[in-house]
């Protein structure tokens, strides 16, 4: 992309783009769309350097933060999107990027502070991606991380559901130690969090489904059910109902009532729709 294009961009625009690419999981425009921020950011930062060197006035660039957030950004969420596509080496290189951006010239005490949170934030995400990619020896060292920064919990235990999952471990002592702080989890309201919550769900029903707990694989299932129809994800919507009617025969009445009368709800919001 031209440099005039480039520099004509809005970057929190695109970072909106990013957060609805990442709540719906469309992980290709999700890297696509980081690889346009990464490219802003880089631009800026190289016109800057050129007037610096020539000793001319830096051009004000509209932007809501410092740059060095869209750079570290831009690799956060390349990152994810790698990490879950299972591209784990790659997922790798851009935490190893927003681990350290303190190289960036002109930081100020802001940017300084955004150096700090990504730091933390590739620290946290590196401890994901060695759980994930099967280095569960590291597991310990999480818990321990998990339990000095529980802002993560939410994430953090989905990442272990993920893990016990793909590599057949039972975590069921490690769910019971933060039962307290897991129950809370629903009260959470930010976009964010819901799809974090959303999918805490739906790795626990799995769990339980494959520890042979039809109850509690159920109760999950449902909430996570009721949460794709209210975050109008269709495809993880469509995923849980698949989950549940795998799990339909060990289902009690009521349970089935509740799961009809949300296919009723949402048919008829088809219709409306429609009408």
């Amino acid at each position: 992309m031209r440099p005039s294009i480039l520099k004509s961009l809005k970057p929190d625009i695109i970072v909106e783009m990013l957060e609805i690419a990442f709540l719906f999981e469309n992980w290709d425009k999700l890297l696509n769309t980081s690889d346009i921020l990464y490219s802003y950011a880089q631009c800026i930062y190289e016109e800057r350097q050129f007037f610096k060197a020539k000793r001319l006035p830096v051009p004000h660039v509209n932007m809501a933060r410092p740059l060095v957030y869209y750079y570290g950004f831009s690799h956060l969420m390349r990152g994810i999107a790698c990490q879950k596509q299972g591209q784990y080496n790659r997922a790798r290189e851009y935490i190893d990027k927003y681990a350290e951006l303190g190289w960036m010239e002109d930081l100020g005490e802001e940017g300084m502070q955004i150096v700090e949170e990504f730091r933390f934030l590739a620290r946290a995400n590196g401890y994901a991606l060695d759980i994930l990619s099967g280095k569960t020896e590291r597991l310990a060292e999480y818990v321990v991380f998990l339990k000095n920064n529980p802002e993560e919990l939410l994430p953090g235990l989905d990442t272990i559901l993920q893990a016990a999952l793909r590599h057949g471990l039972s975590v069921d002592d490690l769910l019971d130690t933060f039962a307290e702080q897991a129950a809370e989890f629903g009260e959470y309201e930010d976009a964010g969090n819901v799809s974090h919550y959303y999918s805490y769900c739906h790795h626990l029903a799995l769990y339980h489904k494959q520890a042979g707990r039809q109850d509690k694989a159920l109760k999950y299932a449902m909430q996570a059910l009721i949460l794709a129809h209210q975050s109008g994800n269709d495809r993880n919507f469509k995923k849980c109902m698949a989950l549940f009617e795998s799990l339909r025969e060990g289902a009690d009445e009521e349970q089935i009532r509740q799961y009809e009368e949300r296919l009723r709800g949402c048919l008829l919001e088809v219709h409306q729709q429609l009408v």
